[in-house]
């Protein structure tokens, strides 16, 4: 197979490791890489032609929206006429929304791990809690890294259906930053820590495993570094203000040793309490962040994730305080703890055995405190004359507004270094296709300076004809393909080319020994359970 990438960053003319040896080792890593981190589709039909109200260039590919917030006045601004222009100056048109996929980027991984628990139970997992693009981001992509901040752009795909049903490919978005170097400077970290004790909590593997972890961790950071605890069952409290490591050490340690599990999971309590630690102890040029530890099965006070959200969202948008999310158990309050930290600029992930919390958080990512990219979000634009019809898979819960793309006010991801975000598309293409299919454009704010940049990669037709499963494809492609494809099916969904389950799984166990990666090996054990369990 062969694609055809074109990677071009511009500035907007806007103004605007080690395996672990232990458990506990693991999960103590995974804290540390945690808070020392940063940290979303639908059919449609595109047989438009070019000349469908000029929003379209003269190559036939939809016309980029206008570098000004997607031709929407800024609000309070008197100077903007009502049909969009200002100062005079007509704004460029929005692209067709049939032909545009827009979303905010998005590097949580939680749904694939705790799938991956369930199967491992002789259970499936309610097909609600599967989220394919998590599915995919929790595998090693091979994209080439930029030299500098922001993204590189890599976009390539394989055929995988032509009959009855049409020419289908598989269209592959990826989306990767600059990794952290080792020796970088970091700023400090404030880390509210918000841990649920609640009696859910006992299970082995649990609160057990947190508190050492925590301990651990509190060796690892640096004097200048500042915790804060606050623990939650029925209710809420806090075991430690917002305290300095310099000189504290021991103190810290023996407020965690008291932590025994007790009563119910009040989780509205604990995220409303360790906002509050967080605010009042926020510190001006570090990195103020909450972490929440629970199995997230609220059966106290507000259970619903309204009244949490709005607490969220206010402390993110008024001190810039984001929220990571590890869940535990073998029951675990999934969607709960997906929407918190969605609402609080950050992300989740999912732990219950050693090799995820490496691979998570030693192996695939950066030990230091920075980001890459605020708001980042992806617009991909498809070609009228090539495509006919496209299917975003997964990213429900991550869609953004075409007209909201460059409206730099529209809430994105968070993105820090060496991570890699990919997005698949199956996509049909029209009979006889040719030229370019498809222009993919990535725009992030830049941490510091909050300057708006964009960069864009692009596939001819003829990249994306080769066969899926071919060995000339990128191996790295195909265990993409196989991770959507099993989400996909857990869910109840059907996608163009999918195989049956144990088909898949035969073709992920060559994949395990073609690439040499251990997580590839246990998707195929994964998929296997899911098909015996399917029948």
């Amino acid at each position: 197979m062969t694609a055809w990438t074109r990677t071009r960053p511009t500035e907007s003319s806007t103004e605007s490791g080690a395996p672990a040896r232990t458990t506990r080792a693991a999960l103590a890593a995974l804290l540390a890489g945690a808070v020392l981190l940063t940290g979303c589709g639908a059919g449609a039909q595109a047989d438009r032609s070019s000349a469908d109200g000029g929003r379209y260039g003269a190559d036939g590919v939809p016309a980029p929206m206008a570098p000004d917030g997607g031709g929407r006045a800024a609000e309070g601004d008197r100077d903007a006429g009502a049909d969009g222009t200002q100062g005079g100056e007509k704004r460029d048109a929005v692209p067709a929304p049939d032909l545009v996929s827009t979303f905010a980027l998005d590097v949580d991984t939680a749904s694939y791990g705790y799938a991956r628990r369930a199967l491992a139970g002789g259970r499936l997992p309610e097909p609600g809690s599967v989220r394919p693009e998590e599915f995919v981001n929790s595998f090693r992509q091979d994209y080439p890294r930029p030299e500098g901040d922001g993204f590189s752009v890599t976009v390539d795909g394989a055929r995988v259906e032509s009959g009855e049903g049409g020419d289908w490919s598989l269209m592959r978005v990826g989306l990767a930053t600059r990794p952290s170097s080792r020796t970088a400077e970091r700023p400090p970290a404030a880390l509210t820590f918000v841990v649920d004790i609640s009696g859910s909590m006992a299970e082995p593997g649990r609160l057990d495993l947190v508190k050492e972890s925590l301990g651990i961790l509190t060796d690892q950071l640096r004097d200048d570094d500042s915790i804060a605890l606050v623990t939650f069952s029925d209710e809420a409290e806090t075991r430690l203000p917002m305290t300095r490591l310099d000189g504290n050490r021991d103190r810290v340690h023996e407020v965690v040793a008291t932590l025994e599990p007790t009563d119910s999971t009040n989780v509205e309590a604990g995220v409303s309490t360790g906002y509050d630690v967080a605010v009042e102890g926020r510190r001006r040029g570090a990195n103020n962040r909450v972490v929440l530890l629970s199995d997230a099965l609220a059966n106290t006070g507000e259970t619903e994730a309204d009244a949490i959200l709005e607490r969220i969202a206010r402390a993110r948008k008024e001190f810039g305080i984001t929220l990571f999310g590890v869940g535990v158990g073998s029951e675990y309050g999934d969607q709960l703890m997906e929407r918190l930290t969605n609402r609080g600029d950050g992300h989740t992930t999912y732990v219950s055995t050693p090799a995820q919390a490496r691979k998570v958080f030693v192996d695939q990512l950066p030990a230091h405190l920075e980001l890459r990219a605020r708001d980042a979000k992806a617009q991909v634009a498809f070609d009228p004359g090539a495509v006919r019809e496209f299917r975003l898979v997964g990213y429900e819960n991550r869609h953004v507004e075409n007209e909201d793309f460059r409206d730099d006010r529209v809430d994105g991801g968070e993105v820090g270094p060496g991570h890699a975000v990919t997005a698949l598309y199956a996509v049909r293409l029209k009979e006889g296709a040719s030229g370019r299919v498809a222009t993919a454009t990535v725009r992030w704010l830049d941490p510091r300076t909050r300057a708006p940049h964009e960069a864009t990669g692009t596939v001819e037709a003829a990249g994306l004809t080769g066969d899926l499963w071919s060995r000339g494809t990128p191996p790295r492609l195909q265990v993409s393909a196989a991770a959507a494809y099993f989400a996909q099916r857990l869910r109840g969904a059907e996608t163009p080319g999918a195989p049956r389950l144990g088909v898949l799984a035969e073709r992920v166990a060559g994949l395990a020994s073609r690439t040499e990666d251990a997580s590839v090996r246990r998707l195929a054990e994964s998929i296997r359970s899911a098909d015996e369990l399917l029948g």
